[in-house]
């Protein structure tokens, strides 16, 4: 799994920093009966909700086209400091 969470982040990185955001982490994990695959993004001064659903909008096609995990798992992009926007 370590090596399919590298390849997401390699592939999401370019356009996130075409927005100025760093890609914190990236993680597979289990929550209840749920697995998420959370993306943490970071600004300089911060990222607010607005710029979250953009990314999120930008991470989703990426994601679905490199199609690294066969399970079902709910896309969780956060920030540090704020909340999430999920996408099943």
């Amino acid at each position: 799994m370590e090596e399919i969470l590298k390849q997401i982040e390699q592939a999401i990185t370019p356009k996130m920093q075409e927005m100025s955001i760093i890609v914190d982490s990236v993680e597979y994990v289990l929550e209840g009966n749920y697995h998420f695959l959370r993306i943490t993004l970071d600004k300089v001064n911060g990222i607010d909700l607005d710029t979250i659903v953009e990314a999120t909008n930008i991470i989703n096609p990426i994601i679905d086209e490199l199609d690294p995990i066969e399970e079902s798992y709910i896309l969780d992009v956060i920030s540090k400091e704020k909340g999430s926007v999920e996408n099943g």
